[in-house]
């Protein structure tokens, strides 16, 4: 839901509804999101908080994310009681009593994590949250607030994809199966610059490699790029960017993707850009 800002309630309904019709249950937002364009902070949230106003029974199907902790121009605020203050103002947006996941958005390097750990349960304890995670944060980021935490934190929020590789080496997927944790991987397409004719060497030559994929499936290589990032054993959740029905619908179409191991380490390897040790 990063672009999803505008104030076309019917639109937005049309986008929800495609997801849901697909078998897509998890949204998530961030009170960041809309920051920049014409509704502004918040926009995102606001705008689904009014779809589900006008849908009711909506908000019991779905499993509803969102995150908090970037704040203009700080540009990161997560200590005590702004971060309550944060999620209490993400709910009256949302229109919600409750957040199903609560995610901090980006690690406030001045936050201590016992101080993020307290607010986090003040908000769980009031019924206001009933999970937390993290979005963007290092292996050692997340073990230090995890170990100041009353209840255990249960997802991340890494970039991951065929053109963001890091989780795989940095330690961010190792951890996720070390703790059991769920991973919510964003821009799972490059950011759309997998979508596109590619405008330079390397996107071109992971647009190949999974093309060649797509083509023995009879699949897009969209589908494919979901695919190759949900292989792995983290088995991670692809946060779908598109703002169109038919794409959105499009994308389960990962599931019918099946790939050999060798044609997921040959994604890889034009990834990397080199052989493989």
């Amino acid at each position: 839901m990063w672009r999803y800002h505008d104030d076309d309630v019917a639109a937005a309904t049309a986008r929800s509804m495609a997801a849901l019709e697909a078998g897509i249950t998890l949204f998530d937002t961030a009170d960041i999101y809309g920051f920049g364009h014409e509704h502004g902070f918040g926009a995102a949230e606001a705008l689904f908080g009014r779809v589900l106003a006008a849908n009711p029974g909506l908000r019991d199907r779905i499993v509803l994310a969102t995150k908090g902790g970037i704040l203009p121009p700080i540009p990161y605020w997560s200590r005590g009681s702004r971060l309550i203050e944060t999620c209490e103002a993400s709910l009256r947006r949302l229109g919600v009593e409750s957040i199903d996941l609560y995610q901090i958005h980006r690690p406030d390097l001045l936050a201590h994590p016992a101080e993020l750990a307290a607010a986090l349960d003040t908000l769980r304890q009031q019924g206001k949250i009933r999970a937390a995670g993290v979005s963007n944060y290092t292996p050692t980021q997340f073990a230090a607030l995890a170990a100041h935490m009353p209840f255990p934190l249960i997802s991340i929020q890494p970039e991951f994809s065929p053109l963001h590789t890091d989780p795989l080496f940095d330690g961010v997927l190792d951890q996720a199966l070390e703790r059991n944790l769920a991973v919510l991987s964003w821009s799972p397409l490059g950011g759309g610059r997998l979508l596109g004719a590619a405008d330079d060497a390397r996107t071109q030559a992971v647009a190949v490699a999974l093309d060649a994929i797509a083509a023995r499936q009879g699949a897009t290589r969209a589908a494919v790029a979901y695919a190759w990032g949900m292989a792995h054993p983290s088995r991670p959740i692809p946060l779908i960017g598109s703002q169109t029905p038919d794409r959105i619908r499009e994308a389960t179409d990962a599931f019918k993707v099946e790939m050999t191991g060798a044609e997921w380490y040959a994604v890889l390897v034009a990834a990397m850009g080199k052989p493989l040790p």
